[in-house]
């Protein structure tokens, strides 16, 4: 019998950075298990082109990355969500679209690498930050038995894992 497939969503103001390289991330690390996708409560209408350029560089295709609103995932024909994400805290605070089946959520709060000013090399080095911050946690994640897991206690841990920070690598 096949494993059942979660549906996870990444929520984030602009959905152009971070809910972005989160939703890729899980669909790399979690596939087979997890389907992620990712939108905003005020999204850019644009992918960041750092996050484009950070995922390209680790291999992980861009084709079907888009900023896209939130609204699209409350409408009736939208994946009923098992799993959402606030990645950013001005989403986390927002009050959001009623979701169907009262999917479990959690924030996994990462600085937004979007709003950094500097030279290209500190604007990358931001997103490669958030890009660390969030493939720790989604590893995690995906290595959770979800099937074993109570209600209350994966709550915790899916708390837990947002606030682990990654080990920069270099």
């Amino acid at each position: 019998m096949a494993e059942r497939i979660y549906n996870v969503l990444f929520l984030c103001t602009g959905n152009s950075a971070r809910s972005i390289l989160a939703e890729a991330l899980m669909n790399r690390w979690g596939q087979g298990k997890f389907q992620a996708y990712s939108a905003g409560s005020h999204p850019t209408g644009t992918v960041n082109p750092f996050a484009l350029a950070v995922l390209h560089k680790v291999g992980i295709a861009t084709e079907h990355a888009r900023s896209k609103s939130w609204d699209e995932f409350a409408a009736p024909s939208a994946p009923q969500m098992d799993f959402i994400f606030t990645v950013c805290d001005n989403a986390a605070g927002e009050a959001c679209p009623y979701w169907p089946g009262h999917p479990m959520t959690a924030h996994w709060g990462v600085a937004d690498p979007a709003a950094v000013e500097g030279t290209p090399m500190e604007k990358e080095r931001a997103f490669w930050s958030a890009f660390w911050t969030l493939e720790a946690r989604i590893k995690l994640f995906a290595c959770l038995p979800l099937g074993k897991l109570e209600g209350m206690t994966l709550h915790k841990a899916l708390t837990e894992i947002g606030k682990s920070e990654a080990e920069t690598p270099g």
